[in-house]
């Protein structure tokens, strides 16, 4: 696919094939049998839902999941006709589509299940609460009335019993523990056991082989990520990264010592100096807080002086490097890297909110989604 006409050159360079090698990773370590359910929430995690899941149904995925009823609505009116899951809450309105169209809901409490009618027909994944907090059926007295509700409703397809795990980033520890333990024992309250019984998230599933059971949803690290620092240095996992974010020098000049850069007038040349400007900021994603970390331009490091704007950003360069040169502001030039991980920790986050908070005005092109 040829890169979409833009004015501006920033953009967000996905490798779709980064993502497909990352999901072989895993499927070496499952059993043949166990379903990889892609995770395609919150736009792929900045990745783009609809290139994603449209490239993964060319290599034989036809199960995806997503956060929100909104999410699913899009894939759909995208042209994927797969299964999909939405994993968090969904309005009783919206289950007469979610059964017109294949799509699969969370169960996540009982009132949510007294509240459907005996005469619709949902695909349900009870969400049981072993120790997240969050959403789903929190007691055994819970799952056994959730149970009995499905018993008395033939018209419901019970296709999943899942779970989240707290701590599964972590190394083995008494919390994962009680809860793989409590979820085993809630699903034996099952008498019929659905098609997709999932705990494993990412984490899980890459070190957790016990916790796969038939199914294991894999978001984070399916486009290259670790779930956290412990499993990245623990593990043998090949992660890949998929995402690459360029922009070009669009301005360049070089100003007196003393000259002051950017607003609040923060940075001051010690001395004459090349500053470049590239047309990315705050409001596509580069936080004013990564205002200390560098770039990366042909083979060289160039560090991000003043203060970053809502839609520019300095840079000091050691040369008069010409206008349109690359920019290179998170993965490879092919002589450095950037991960997300650097930003991340420079911010005190996770890599999962990098990817996500890279904004839409940044467009996302797929140069092999064609291949």
């Amino acid at each position: 696919m040829t890169r979409p006409t833009t004015f501006r050159p920033t953009y967000l360079e996905i490798d779709l094939q980064a993502i497909h090698s990352n999901i072989q990773s895993l499927q070496k370590k499952l059993r043949d049998e166990t379903t990889i359910i892609p995770v395609v929430k919150a736009n792929a995690y900045g990745h783009g839902a609809g290139e994603v899941v449209t490239y993964l149904e060319k290599q034989g995925f036809h199960f995806f999941a997503v956060a929100t009823p909104d999410e699913a609505v899009e894939l759909r009116e995208a042209g994927s006709q797969s299964e999909i899951l939405v994993l968090g809450h969904s309005p009783h309105h919206f289950v007469p589509y979610a059964a017109q169209h294949g799509i699969h809901l969370t169960a996540h409490s009982l009132e949510w299940l007294q509240h459907l009618s005996p005469d619709e027909k949902p695909s349900l994944h009870v969400k049981l609460d072993t120790g997240m907090g969050r959403i789903g059926l929190a007691t055994e007295k819970e799952v056994l009335e959730a149970v009995r509700l499905l018993n008395d409703n033939p018209n419901w397809d019970l296709a999943g019993v899942y779970t989240h795990f707290a701590k599964a980033d972590e190394e083995r520890n008494p919390h994962f523990e009680e809860q793989l333990n409590r979820f085993e024992t809630w699903l034996s309250l099952f008498p019929q056991k659905p098609r997709f019984i999932h705990a494993a998230n990412s984490a899980a599933a890459i070190q957790h082989p016990d916790a796969t059971f038939t199914a294991v949803r894999f978001g984070i690290s399916m486009y290259g990520l670790a779930p956290s620092p412990w499993l990245q240095q623990s593990t043998d996992f090949p992660y890949r990264p998929a995402m690459r974010l360029v922009t070009e020098l669009v301005h360049v000049k070089q100003l007196p010592s003393g000259s002051s850069i950017g607003y609040g007038a923060a940075y001051r040349c010690e001395e004459p100096e090349w500053i470049g400007t590239v047309p990315i900021g705050y409001a596509d994603g580069l936080l004013r807080g990564l205002n200390q970390l560098s770039v990366l331009i042909e083979d060289e490091k160039a560090p991000i002086v003043g203060k970053i704007c809502m839609d520019q950003t300095m840079i000091k360069l050691s040369k008069a490097f010409k206008v349109g040169t690359k920019v290179v502001l998170l993965g490879s030039n092919g002589v450095h890297t950037i991960p997300a991980e650097e930003w991340a920790e420079h911010l005190q986050t996770i890599s999962y909110e990098i990817c996500c908070q890279l904004s839409s005005r940044v467009p996302r092109i797929y140069p092999l989604s064609d291949k």
